[in-house]
């Protein structure tokens, strides 16, 4: 309205300058980010700090291992699994990263049939990638039980340098705390789609305007990172 009162008086809108013309910029809300949406620009920012956040993380387990002076566990020994009397190295770890990385294709597909406007396979989609990160996060909470039955604490462990367990279940906890909460909205969000809510803009919370169905891509984004961020844990931690 204003735009529009201003064109018909001949009125020229003039945007300020230097350090005024930034604020003013940064300062119009979700306009500031042009042509992305406000939700998707806050999840972009997220992902960055949380980026950050494993990156500290990754960063200190590889000076804590390379300044050691004690012996370093080997992964392929400490994560080996004895299935019919064979000792596999690294099959657990190896069985979960192929679940999380299959995890993402679904969610890819989720998000491909949510804009096409099918609620139930989108949907279905989304409760099979929530099936996977659960599936996940359940082998994982079996390797964090097989290792403390071992002896492996924060302070210590049978096989090496101490630090070995404080790092194992600081980074691994932290990402699964992610997978976790991630299958929790996953679960949401499908159940809304599945009800049509974002088709009739229907009121409550991680609704968008209506036939949009941008927080399933949110819900991409946020997914497809936690996954990522999982192939940087398995080839620092499990690999090295």
């Amino acid at each position: 309205m204003t735009d529009a009162a201003l064109a018909n008086t001949g009125a020229a809108l003039t945007r300020p300058s230097g350090w005024r013309g930034i604020v003013a910029d940064w300062s119009s809300d979700q306009r500031a980010f042009k042509n992305v949406s406000w939700g998707k620009a806050m999840m972009w920012i997220f992902l960055l700090s949380d980026t950050f956040i494993f990156s500290c993380f990754l960063l200190s387990y590889m000076t804590v291992r390379m300044s050691t002076t004690v012996p370093w566990p080997n992964p392929s020994k400490v994560f080996a699994l004895t299935i019919g009397g064979t000792t596999i190295p690294l099959i657990l770890i190896a069985i979960m990263t192929f679940i999380l990385i299959s995890s993402s294709g679904t969610m890819a597909m989720a998000v491909n049939f949510g804009y096409r406007h099918d609620r139930v396979k989108s949907a279905v989609l989304m409760l099979l990638t929530a099936a996977l990160g659960a599936t996940f996060v359940g082998m994982q909470g079996f390797e964090w039980t097989k290792l403390i039955m071992e002896g492996v604490r924060p302070w210590g462990n049978p096989w090496g340098a101490d630090q070995f367990g404080s790092s194992f279940f600081m980074i691994t906890g932290f990402h699964g705390t992610h997978v976790t909460i991630g299958v929790i909205f996953l679960i949401i969000t499908s159940r809304k789609v599945l009800r049509g809510d974002f088709d009739r803009e229907a009121r409550g919370f991680f609704t968008s305007q209506k036939g949009r169905y941008e927080n399933v891509e949110i819900m991409g984004l946020y997914w497809h990172f936690v996954d990522l961020v999982w192939v940087f844990i398995f080839a620092f931690f499990y690999l090295w």
